[in-house]
């Protein structure tokens, strides 16, 4: 299956380019230039990225909120390309996971569209629904009995036997053909239908549950298609709650991470969010520790290094797939409680150290995303300078 994009945009030239990138890419692209055409396929066929030009803000934005109403396409990922004038701010304000400046050349929106691509496979792949009939024991208040009705890697579609109650988290065992082991999964209500049919999103898996859906789904399917390679990054600034990361291929914000360290003789791995997103330079990225796994993970990454202070370990980036709500900019829903503020890679302030009931560097992640990168990179520098006074 080939990677589907829409784009509309009237500039010839912007159209030029980004045909010209994609394809590179391996990336199909259906060109409109009217926001009324590119709405009525966005209700008609799916695509992994709607690309929309904002040279008309009106229609940019209507474009977007038509995709957000279409089922088929609530979780596209989408990019606005922006003159100056509107920015950042403007374009994150329409609803974009990932916002560019125009114009740009060929090889700066491949590096751009490089991370883009990764994700839209990876999203794809999480959305690939496998048809599958088996019985499910369900927990919560109460004990459930149910079926599924089909499942993908992010979570499934069931059929219970009788009404459920109001859950907030829903325990499932299952076992899946062929599949040697038994799951026990943790998983919320996504949506609700009629005949007692529902969907459930799967909540704080494991490592070793995600490999074995994913290992149980590519069984199914015909052919495997591979990821693309993990994004290498470098460091610059670093807190018990979060990191930022130089890259030319930032992932867009609202993407789900997983960081690897590797070192010569250890290798770790931690969960974040990206909240911040530079084109061609970086991102910040908030650590995600809501499990005890997650913690002693994300407190193992840190250790690691600040433990390495001149000799910068190897960095690499992947992505787990997307979180649209934070295209509304609700980034709430991921503020983990930490104590810690920035500095320097190497010399990261604990919280005893601080002193800080909240973590300043994801602090300002959270509010200043639609900063220009000038600006942002500059706040980062004096909150970095004001640590090492207070330190």
């Amino acid at each position: 299956m080939n990677l589907k994009s829409l784009l509309l945009s009237s500039d010839e030239k912007t159209v030029r380019t980004l045909r010209r990138v994609l394809s590179d890419l391996e990336i199909g692209v259906e060109h409109v230039s009217a926001a009324e055409e590119a709405i009525r396929r966005i209700t008609r066929q799916r695509y992994e990225a709607i690309i929309v030009d904002a040279a008309n803000v009106e229609e940019a934005s209507n474009v977007l909120r038509g995709a957000q109403a279409a089922p088929v396409n609530k979780r596209a990922l989408s990019i606005v390309l922006v003159e100056s004038s509107v920015g950042l701010k403007g374009g994150f304000g329409m609803g974009a996971h990932f916002v560019l400046h125009k114009p740009f050349a060929v090889e700066r929106a491949k590096a751009s569209f490089r991370a883009v691509r990764a994700l839209m496979k990876r999203e794809r792949r999480m959305q690939l629904r496998i048809p599958v009939e088996i019985p499910v024991e369900c927990h919560g208040t109460r004990q459930y009995r149910a079926k599924t009705i089909d499942l993908c890697e992010g979570g499934m579609a069931v059929k219970f036997s009788g009404r459920v109650g109001k859950e907030s988290i829903l325990r499932f065992s299952l076992e899946l053909p062929g599949l040697k082991r038994r799951l026990e999964l943790q998983g919320e209500m996504a949506w609700e239908g009629s005949d007692d049919h529902a969907g459930v999103r799967f909540k704080n898996t494991s490592d070793e549950q995600i490999a074995a859906l994913r290992q149980w789904i590519g069984n199914q399917l015909p052919e495997a298609e591979p990821d693309d390679p993990p994004v290498t990054c470098r460091l610059t600034d670093l807190s018990l709650g979060g990191c930022y990361l130089t890259t030319v291929s930032p992932f867009p914000r609202g993407t789900r991470v997983m960081l690897s360290i590797k070192t010569s003789d250890l290798e770790v791995h931690a969960e974040g969010i990206v909240l911040v997103a530079h084109p061609e330079f970086g991102m910040g990225v908030e650590f995600l520790q809501t499990t005890p796994e997650q913690r002693d993970r994300v407190h193992r990454m840190i250790t690691t290094l600040r433990a390495n202070p001149d000799n910068s370990p190897e960095l690499l980036v992947e992505p787990q797939g997307l979180e649209t709500s934070l295209a509304d900019g609700d980034s709430t829903a991921f503020q983990m409680s930490a104590s810690t503020t920035s500095t320097d890679h190497a010399s990261t302030a604990g919280p005893a150290e601080s002193g800080l009931g909240e973590d300043a560097l994801v602090d300002l992640f959270r509010h200043n995303f639609q900063v220009p990168v000038d600006a942002f990179l500059q706040q980062m520098r004096e909150q970095r300078q004001s640590v090492g006074q207070t330190g």
